[in-house]
């Protein structure tokens, strides 16, 4: 943000929705050229996800359902943070669960925005690396349809170009690029 801009002035928040993941809530403000407006926004505890590599260099993505564009999409494995929860604790839980994978090495990638025009969800990415296959394949979530596969960059590449890949893991695999 430009030094010197003033922000806008908080007139009245108001919680909308209040879900299991995430609050919708509507704000309304007062711009700097007093302008008032009602602005909504997406509430949310925040994300890890892990970008696994195996030792010959493939990527381990899943297939997941997804409602709100009624079909599945490539990512790689995420979750939702829990409160006061670490990233690295929430994505070394969430690996095992999705991918029966478990990594004993972590390099943090970075952090970002994933939606902030209507959201201040932050994705915190990880590498994961010295893959473990767990002898047991843990149970999904009953609210989960998750397939797990193995691709090359090359081929997450083509992936992306095709529009079946989700942005928070087209984001995170070009923060991980240099390192493959």
């Amino acid at each position: 943000m430009p030094l010197g801009r003033e922000l806008p002035q908080l007139l009245r928040q108001r919680l909308f929705y209040k879900g299991r993941k995430f609050n919708f809530e509507v704000n309304s403000l007062r711009l700097p050229n007093n302008a008032e407006g009602e602005w909504e926004c997406v509430r949310h505890p925040g994300g890890a996800l892990a970008v696994p590599v195996t030792a010959d260099g493939q990527l381990i993505l899943v297939r997941q359902y997804r409602f709100a564009v009624q079909g599945r999409l490539l990512e790689f494995p995420a979750g939702t943070l829990e409160p006061h929860e670490d990233p690295l604790v929430t994505i070394q839980r969430e690996i095992e669960e999705e991918t029966g994978y478990r990594a004993h090495q972590w390099q943090k990638l970075g952090e970002f925005f994933l939606a902030p025009g209507y959201s201040d969800e932050i994705i915190y990415a990880y590498m994961a690396q010295d893959l473990e296959k767990l002898e047991t394949q843990p149970a999904q979530d009953e609210d989960e349809d998750i397939e797990t596969l193995l691709f090359t960059p090359e081929q997450l590449e083509k992936a992306i170009v095709e529009g079946a890949v989700d942005a928070k893991s087209i984001a995170s695999f070009f923060l991980a690029r240099s390192f493959l």
